[in-house]
């Protein structure tokens, strides 16, 4: 018998067995039907014998993993049945651009940190001591800058020990050892050694501490006296009255921060042309190429009794021993190496007084001028010299005012000094 409803053909019957129930979602089931399970994805056929599974994944097909039954990967836990993961070929190879990214943007951030904190750590330690604007009368600025830089014997701070050490002795207050002008131009930097026995003459001036008026009475002194009667100030009033020459930057470093500075680098090679053995500046050397620590090199520079050119010799030490200094502090196995670097900074900007104007830049303007001045790359000279008046020595009068005419101008010096 026929049970199934009018219309509905044996074929009909059949292809209602065959097939499953197609299921609308936008229709709502309604009445005796059951709701239906949701349909599982078919099994993949299983490889055939002559294709195995990394055969298959070099072929085009599944990617080569440990399969589960019916060849599909296994599950979360190993179980079978788990999801198939078609991961990029190569994908850690593009991770490496941005690994590489990430790590040059930390390093360069890095730098610029270290950079900041290094400036201010340097600008902190200036000693800005020195105001310039208490100098009156002063000449027109030139083209170029002009720096003024003094090595004094002031023993502030140092402790007897020290002082013996060092052969410094104990006098009051403090003087200027080593006086130099370093003009840094467009047309070649010139370094001017002024000897302290320059017979000079204080000229009117204020009172750098009582800012009192004292005007010039025509008094015939040595440079170095300047420095002893009224500091800084005076000195600069007396060397731009002396030579219409502007002065823009002081930097003055004494006995004992020399001496740091020069231990801190490692000591300083020098080729010393003489045999030379002082008992005042405590120099005690043998002719030929030496290392010299902080306290030989400040006897070294001292020295005066024992050259026969007396205070004249001893500026051109001063500056060969400067150029050698300066060519050891800036070497790159001191500047790149923190270890060495830090260091000698701090030595130096510890024992440096300067002018309240002066800035970082400034410093280091006046410390790569130096360098290579010194080292042969500019001109390095003494003042013009004409005679002298007993132990005082007299300048070259139209020579030095030609020499500044060339400074004032920025442009190459063709004076030629002692």
């Amino acid at each position: 018998m026929n049970e199934w409803p009018d219309g509905f053909s044996n074929d009909d019957r059949r292809r209602g067995e065959s097939e499953p129930t197609r299921v609308m979602g936008h229709v709502q089931r309604q009445g005796g039907y059951p709701p239906q399970p949701p349909q599982q994805p078919p099994a993949e056929p299983p490889l055939p014998p002559s294709l195995s599974p990394r055969r298959a994944a070099a072929a085009g097909g599944v990617p080569h993993q440990s399969s589960g039954p019916g060849g599909r990967p296994p599950g979360p836990g190993g179980a079978p049945g788990g999801p198939v993961t078609n991961r990029p070929a190569g994908d850690g190879r593009r991770r490496w651009p941005r690994r590489v990214l990430w790590t040059s943007l930390g390093l360069v951030g890095a730098l610029i940190i270290t950079t900041i904190a290094t400036y201010f750590w340097a600008d902190s330690k200036l000693h800005r001591d020195v105001d310039l604007s208490k100098v009156i009368e002063r000449p027109k600025g030139g083209d170029g800058t002009n720096y003024l830089i003094v090595g004094s014997d002031s023993r502030e701070g140092m402790s007897a020990e020290d002082k013996k050490r060092l052969h410094t002795g104990s006098a009051d207050g403090k003087r200027t050892d080593s006086v130099m002008i370093l003009h840094v131009g467009d047309n070649g930097n010139t370094m001017i050694s002024l000897p302290r026995d320059s017979e000079v003459e204080i000229p009117s001036f204020r009172g750098s501490e009582s800012g009192k008026l004292y005007p010039g009475q025509g008094r015939k002194v040595k440079l170095n006296a300047a420095y002893a009667e009224d500091g800084p100030e005076l000195l600069v009033r007396t060397i731009e009255a002396e030579t219409g020459l502007r002065i823009d930057h002081y930097a003055e470093i004494g006995f004992d921060g020399f001496a740091d500075v020069v231990d801190a680098v490692g000591g300083v090679e020098m080729d010393i042309p003489r045999d030379i053995k002082d008992s005042k500046s405590g120099a005690d050397f043998k002719k030929g190429k030496q290392t010299l620590n902080g306290e030989e090199a400040l006897a070294f520079v001292r020295t005066r009794y024992a050259l026969p050119g007396s205070d004249l010799d001893r500026t051109k030490n001063q500056q060969k021993f400067l150029a050698a200094l300066a060519d050891q502090a800036a070497k790159p196995t001191t500047i790149l190496n923190p270890f060495s670097f830090y260091p000698v900074a701090g030595a130096g900007l510890d024992s440096l007084i300067v002018d309240k104007d002066m800035g970082l830049t400034d410093l280091a303007e006046m410390f790569w001028a130096m360098k290579g001045v010194t080292g042969g790359d500019g001109k390095s000279m003494n003042i013009p010299l004409a005679g002298s008046n007993g132990s005082n020595l007299l300048w070259d009068e139209a020579k030095v005012k030609k020499l500044v005419e060339q400074l004032n101008n920025d442009e190459k010096v063709t004076v030629s000094g002692n």
